[in-house]
């Protein structure tokens, strides 16, 4: 985790959903040469799939290097490039995954 990318005044907005999360715990690396880990529960996530675990580095506005505290609110954004996605179909949602239309590996 190494901050937020610049973003142009020019580029094209990328589809997104931001979540909230809290930091859960701080996982120490398992040698000293592993960096921590930051284990953050996703809020809106599914029980069984809400916790991610990540690097615990970040960098602040001067560009060094600072680590998340245990219990702190974050934000979670997920974000893919437009190829990536297609329109949401409302009978999809309502169907098991594995019975959900997956136009891009059809044979």
């Amino acid at each position: 985790m190494s901050g937020k990318r610049p973003k142009s005044d020019d580029a094209p907005e990328k589809p997104s959903v931001t979540l909230p999360g809290k930091v859960e715990k701080i996982i120490p690396g398992v040698v000293s040469t592993m960096p921590d880990k930051a284990q953050i529960a996703v809020e809106g996530a599914d029980d069984l799939y809400k916790e991610i675990r990540v690097e615990n580095t970040l960098q602040d506005e001067d560009g060094k290097p600072v680590c998340l505290k245990l219990g702190a609110q974050v934000e979670v954004t997920i974000e893919a490039e437009k190829q990536a996605t297609e329109p949401k179909n409302s009978s999809d949602s309502k169907r098991p995954a594995d019975q959900r239309s997956d136009k891009n590996n059809r044979s």
